[in-house]
């Protein structure tokens, strides 16, 4: 037996300041289950809940600390990237989870929240009866929510395959599991955790073909080892590009871009209404972020054999999202097609390889996850009623929105912001991120693109403001009322409200903050 003597032993080293925020979430998340499993019933959810605010606060301010030291001196730290891009993408997650986790949290004055007292529960049964007359609340979905944030913030970072899959992965479970927790529209909810696990494992399966491809191309898994494989091998072209193809494929999967977009509706729709917003906006960041390190380093070798296919794919995401929504009657599924339309934008952004763009492209992400999270939040608020005056589950019917402008000013007038930034209307952080990528787009080359962009952008503002018309320019109506609650969602949605405001104002400190981003190629 051949034992390594101690004095060739070099033992690894482990860079803590870099990994603390993710340590700080998932430790967080790891906590949470513990709670979840040994405190007594009625304790769980007020420490789960204020467990999961204090990682995603101490994470983000542990972001804050970094940025400065990272910006100076980015760094590679074997399978993990730690620069600018990684830090600024972490930071907005964390913003987001934080906004989303408010909205998770809260429950209504009717007493009851978004998700099923016991998801076990067999929908109609017995069990499920005796878990609502007990008021009976397990609180797994906030363990649950900061682990697929762990996920999230190595997604951007990583520079392995197998990382940026296993990554994926610790993304997405905790994501498929959220989604079938509705309280009500049970079975509607199942179909969408269903729909969204199987779609969810094609885009897992193109992104290890991928891998696989380019492995065998480069003979390494490291990202950063591609772009100088390319450069040196004039053989194989086949290979490494079914390889780029392919793992693009598995992140037009994540972020919902046509024509791989078929779960998007279906699985907005039936989730549990914060779950929604959480997963339209969180995983568009971390997805946007990974696809703008992979694209880039690989761009300068073969972005004149992508650029127009992937065009093409940004052409057809806008049109499906404009064009789809304007005949949706649901407020869910329309912000659904919203979501996709968006996505063709980010991508025109990802597209457009200038210097600060990958900046522009985060901005465009912080103001759209700030504007989902907040009107998702108000879609909880919004609930049906019937003749008795008994409250009943959300108004997702747009007709079921008519005079909540009048009846609830507040409410109204913060979904209309939201609309707004949505739409690209000056002065709200839509404007600035929809201005900003539309010229980057310009100065790239591909300014028809962002004519496409500029077009569509017109014609979905007229869905946006058929719901405004709704809400303030028509009679109130009996069938729906706005519920009051414990007030984290109204936090919530003030504070994106004003964000999404400060970033149409002010957005000169956030966009110099974000230009200076620099992708680290090692």
């Amino acid at each position: 037996m051949n034992v390594l003597p101690m004095a060739n032993f070099q033992a690894p080293e482990v860079h803590w300041l870099s990994l603390a925020p993710i340590l700080i979430v998932l430790g967080g998340a790891v906590l949470g289950i513990l709670v979840e499993a040994f405190a007594p019933v009625k304790a769980r959810r007020p420490i789960v809940v204020g467990l999961s605010i204090l990682a995603t606060a101490a994470a983000c301010v542990m972001l804050a600390l970094r940025w400065v030291p990272v910006l100076a001196a980015p760094a590679s730290l074997g399978e993990y990237i730690e620069d600018p891009l990684t830090i600024a993408a972490q930071s907005i997650l964390m913003i987001i989870g934080f906004m989303a986790i408010l909205v998770m949290a809260d429950r209504t004055s009717v007493g009851d929240g978004a998700f099923a007292g016991q998801p076990s529960d067999r929908p109609d049964s017995a069990a499920e009866e005796l878990t609502e007359r007990k008021g009976y609340q397990r609180s797994e979905m906030f363990p649950l929510t900061l682990f697929s944030l762990g996920g999230m913030m190595i997604f951007p970072a990583a520079d392995n395959f197998v990382t940026l899959f296993v990554s994926l992965e610790v993304m997405s479970l905790p994501l498929y599991i959220m989604a079938a927790t509705a309280r009500r529209r049970r079975q509607l909810s199942f179909e969408a955790a269903l729909k969204y696990f199987v779609l969810g494992a094609f885009s897992s399966g193109f992104m290890l073909m991928g891998s696989a491809f380019l492995f065998g191309f480069a003979n390494s898994l490291r990202i950063s080892s591609l772009g100088p494989a390319i450069a040196n091998n004039v053989n194989m072209d086949w290979m490494v590009l079914i390889g780029v193809f392919c793992v693009m494929v598995g992140l037009l999967f994540k972020v919902g871009a046509a024509p791989f977009h078929a779960w998007t509706p279906d699985v907005y729709t039936g989730a549990p209404t914060p779950v929604t917003g959480f997963m339209a906006a969180a995983v568009k960041i971390a997805a946007f972020a990974a696809m703008a390190r992979f694209y880039q380093a690989v761009a300068a070798y073969l972005q004149w054999d992508f650029v127009y296919v992937f065009a093409a794919v940004a052409v057809l995401t806008i049109l499906v999202g404009t064009f789809a929504g304007l005949v949706q009657d649901d407020v869910k599924r329309m912000l659904a097609y919203s979501s996709i339309a968006h996505a063709g934008f980010i991508l025109m952004g990802i597209l457009a390889i200038q210097k600060g763009g990958t900046g522009h492209v985060l901005f465009y992400t912080l103001g759209y996850g700030l504007a989902t999270v907040g009107a998702f939040g108000v879609v909880t608020l919004v609930r049906g009623r019937d003749a008795d005056g008994n409250v009943l589950g959300e108004a997702t019917s747009l007709r079921k929105w008519a005079g909540i402008g009048r009846t609830n000013p507040w409410i109204a007038g913060a979904m209309l912001i939201f609309l707004l930034s949505f739409a690209g209307i000056p002065l709200t952080g839509g404007f600035i991120g929809k201005f900003v990528i539309f010229s980057d787009a310009i100065k790239g080359g591909i300014g028809w693109l962002a004519i496409v962009g500029l077009v569509a952008s017109a014609i979905t503002a007229f869905y946006y403001f058929r719901l405004v018309r709704l809400m303030f320019f028509t009679e109130p109506g009996v069938e729906s009322v706005v519920v009051k609650s414990e007030g984290l969602s109204a936090l919530a949605i003030a504070v994106c409200a004003i964000g999404t405001l400060a970033l149409g104002v002010f957005p000169g400190p956030v966009l110099s903050l974000l230009e200076k981003i620099v992708i680290l190629i090692p």
